[in-house]
């Protein structure tokens, strides 16, 4: 570890620069191994001789059209076990992420997330080393101005 490990609550909002994406509430999950984001209309292609993956992002802002189109090298794909047990395949990336002052690159796994509370969890591979959670906080770390914060 670089870095001090700053404390985080429970959620936190992330920033995902190179994705085209500003903020999205993550809820912060020990419990879960790896981390994933709500993505849809997931494509895969050929850039260079490497597979990439091209998906959409809920856009976090009300003032904005809806989605964020973005790509990404495809890292792999990865089995995982949802919170029902189920087991899928999801394709992973690995971008950068920033919380507060921070920016840390990670693994996430993109998935359809529309039934569920939050747009992204944060999972114990993205944490690990790097961060404290604080389970009675909640955005302990800079996120959007609070007039465009939505859930």
């Amino acid at each position: 570890m670089s870095q001090r490990a700053s404390t985080i609550g429970w959620r936190e909002w992330v920033g995902l620069p190179t994705l085209g994406v500003d903020w999205v509430e993550a809820k912060v999950d020990t419990g879960a191994q790896s981390s994933a984001l709500h993505a849809f209309d997931i494509q895969y292609f050929e850039r260079d001789g490497a597979r990439w993956v091209r998906f959409h992002v809920q856009h976090w802002d009300p003032d904005h059209e809806g989605k964020v189109a973005a790509e990404a090298p495809l890292l792999d794909m990865r089995r995982v076990r949802s919170s029902n047990g189920q087991v899928e395949e999801r394709p992973s990336i690995k971008t950068p992420a920033r919380l507060g002052d921070r920016t840390e690159e990670i693994v996430i796994t993109l998935a359809n997330r529309a039934g569920m509370g939050f747009r992204m969890l944060l999972g114990r591979e993205a944490l690990r080393g790097r961060f404290l959670v604080d389970a009675n906080s909640s955005f302990n770390l800079s996120g959007p101005p609070a007039r465009q914060r939505i859930a």
